[in-house]
């Protein structure tokens, strides 16, 4: 599979360049100052999303894919954290460089954002039909009586059903699955180019996670969004992603292809998560795990930080920082999409 970071852009808004992808984050770094010392929480990312285009980004707890996006959305509070180098390029326009009243322009109305738990995002003392009308009357100025309307309409686009009597629910009397479809209805509001959606299936059961991504899915393709997709779930994103960027430890480790990706894993933390999916063709068999746990980011280990639960660890893992670099297949072409971060990536990618 190859991916072609070039798509089809709707018109562009405020007279803006419509060439290139949407949102490019470069060489981005975040970190956190504390009394024991300073948190490189993100360290060196770079990743790239175009209209129409699905980028999931994996990792475990800790690993920077969420500090990322709110470093994107700008939501980030500083201090503690400060960002002391990178670019994040929406349409080609350095938002790091932009005013707070620019950013807010943007946030929203062009990148919105679906966090993971609808109850605490919601405000539980005003109807979700006051909520999600809020986002027309502030930014469009629309009436009470045609916000309501819009909201309504907004939550028959998000498949909650008898919408129109459920408008003056509260956020309680929704079910998890129920919230977290008004959520996408928010984030779709003022129809963006962008959504970031930050483990939008956390404490649903299975089959409300595969509802909920589908109709991610079917929303983005309608509107020809882009989407970012953080997750630590590899089965979530097996369907509806393009492309995936995995993190550990700030860095990204591995960038593929989805189904490249799925069959040959270039990074042994990679091939760790893959392992630990169970399959209905290994029933009875014991789950692999990945021994030991992630870093404390106060105490990164020397060279590849992965190295103490690395299988394949050797002493130049100990010793140097592998860059995240193309790979090259036998015949020695380059595999389109494909990058690393092991020294032993060519070993890996073949088994």
């Amino acid at each position: 599979m190859t991916i072609i970071e070039e798509a089809f852009v709707p018109s562009p808004r405020d007279g803006e360049d419509n060439g290139g992808p949407l949102l490019e984050v470069r060489d981005l770094h975040v970190e956190f100052r504390t009394r024991e010392g300073v948190v490189r929480a993100v360290n060196g990312v770079n990743y790239s999303v175009s209209a129409g285009e699905t980028l999931a980004v994996l990792g475990e707890s800790g690993s920077g894919k969420s500090v990322t996006a709110q470093a994107i959305m700008g939501i980030l509070d500083m201090p503690p954290a400060t960002i002391p180098q990178g670019e994040i390029l929406f349409r080609g326009q350095d938002m790091l460089k932009m005013s707070a009243e620019e950013r807010r322009k943007i946030r929203g109305r062009r990148i919105a954002m679906i966090f993971q738990d609808a109850l605490s995002s919601l405000n539980p003392v005003l109807s979700v039909g006051y909520q999600l009308g809020e986002m027309f009357r502030v930014h469009q100025g629309l009436s009470k009586k045609d916000a309501k309307a819009k909201a309504i309409e907004l939550m028959d686009r998000v498949k909650i059903p008898a919408a129109a009597a459920r408008i003056s629910d509260y956020p309680h009397q929704f079910s998890g699955g129920m919230r977290q479809r008004i959520m996408i209805a928010m984030a779709l509001a003022l129809e963006p180019d962008l959504i970031i959606a930050d483990e939008p299936t956390t404490a649903l059961d299975v089959t409300v996670q595969a509802q909920v991504m589908d109709l991610l899915a079917e929303l983005q393709r309608e509107y020809n969004m882009g989407l970012i997709l953080i997750t630590h779930d590899l089965g979530v994103v097996a369907d509806v992603a393009d492309k995936i960027a995995v993190m550990y430890a700030g860095r990204i480790v591995e960038r593929a292809p989805v189904h490249e990706l799925y069959k040959r894993p270039a990074h042994p933390y990679t091939r760790g998560l893959l392992d630990s999916i169970p399959r209905l063709d290994q029933k009875g068999q014991e789950l692999y795990a990945i021994k030991g746990l992630p870093p404390n980011l106060l105490h990164v280990p020397d060279g590849c930080a992965f190295n103490p639960r690395c299988p394949r660890a050797e002493d130049v893992c100990r010793t140097e920082v592998p860059a995240l670099l193309g790979i090259t297949a036998q015949d020695g072409t380059e595999l389109v999409g494909r990058a690393s971060a092991c020294h032993f990536r060519k070993e890996t990618i073949d088994g």
